[in-house]
């Protein structure tokens, strides 16, 4: 089963449901506030390059494309 990610239009905060294909767009209450009216988010993944001396470093994902003043991957300025 696909984990999908949304953002709750009341109080903007984003929580994650393990869900069916079938229902990756049907109604979900948020956690937080209780609010239904939610929106299904495009979700970030992880890509890992090994290098030749065993080392490795992060092609794509949240802290690939986040910008130098995110720390946790998000931020309310930048939207990552």
């Amino acid at each position: 089963m696909p984990l999908y990610e949304y953002r709750c239009d009341n109080c903007e905060r984003r929580f994650e449901l393990l869900r069916p294909m079938s229902q990756a767009d049907s109604v979900a209450a948020c956690p937080y506030c209780a609010a239904p009216a939610v929106r299904r988010t495009i979700s970030l993944f992880a890509a890992v390059s090994k290098d030749g001396g065993g080392g490795s470093r992060l092609v794509a994902g949240s802290s690939a494309a986040s910008c130098s003043s995110c720390a946790g991957g998000h931020c309310s300025t930048c939207g990552h």
